[in-house]
């Protein structure tokens, strides 16, 4: 049986992986190729920079599938505190990796389509960026879709956390609680009211994220990232945990 302070080391681990590669794949080569609007500028961006595109979309094939076993490693280490609640991060996360890989077949097909793989000569030189922009685009969307599951695993993990009987501290279990809400919260705001969104992040064109929707699940999931990593859990022995118990039967 794996211990809990090696179980967390894992899971430190892969959280890390996913938050680089996510990182990557996410917030750079998609932002560097997807021009919001503009099919000639989107489709040159895909064309100049062809590897990029082809590195960005393995990489979230990669992030996307170590987020599995990320959740799988959590589960192992938390399941006692809670076995639905456990099992419930598991499947958000499942889903969520499932539409990750399904935007990166849009990506893989607009960069086919800009590339000359896929024959577009009767739709036109505009005809054929329309189409590239129309792939990113959905691959760019799909994403903020799949932020409802990025926000919704963090609930339980959250939970767990505060449940844990100080494995984890409680503060750290409602920051993660809060973080998931707060994206929650950008999501709805970028699919309802997108001009009070765009207004309060002039500074992020294009990323389609609110500043409450980046910034505390960010600081919630760094949190969690360098607990694990650095601390890994705290531990109770079996004396005191025997004490606990007889104090509160």
């Amino acid at each position: 049986m794996n211990s809990p302070k090696r179980l967390a080391r894992i899971a430190g681990v892969l959280y890390l992986v996913v938050g680089i590669f996510g990182a990557f794949a996410e917030d750079f080569v998609d932002l560097k190729m997807y021009a919001a609007g503009n099919a000639a500028a989107t489709a040159g961006n895909v064309v100049a920079n062809a590897g990029l595109v082809r590195l960005g979309v393995v990489a979230d094939l990669f992030q996307a599938t170590v987020w599995v076993f990320l959740a799988m490693t959590l589960s192992l280490l938390l399941k006692h505190v809670n076995k639905s609640a456990a099992s419930a991060m598991v499947v958000l996360v499942a889903i969520g990796t499932g539409i990750v890989c399904l935007n990166a077949i849009f990506e893989f097909e607009g960069l086919r389509a800009a590339t000359g793989a896929v024959n577009l000569v009767a739709l036109g030189t505009a005809g054929s960026n329309a189409l590239v922009l129309l792939l990113l685009d959905t691959q760019h969307y799909g994403t903020l879709i799949a932020q409802i599951f990025f926000g919704l695993w963090l609930v339980p993990l959250g939970y767990l956390a505060y449940k844990s009987s100080g494995m984890f501290p409680k503060w750290l279990g409602v920051l993660l609680i809060v973080g998931g809400v707060c994206s929650l919260v950008d999501l709805l705001t970028l699919l309802l009211v997108p001009a009070f969104a765009q207004k309060i992040t002039p500074d992020l064109p294009g990323t389609h994220h609110t500043f409450v929707g980046v910034i505390l699940p960010t600081i919630a999931e760094i949190s969690m990232l360098v607990y694990l990593l650095v601390i890994g859990v705290k531990t109770v022995k079996p004396a005191v945990r025997r004490a606990a118990l007889a104090a509160i039967n």
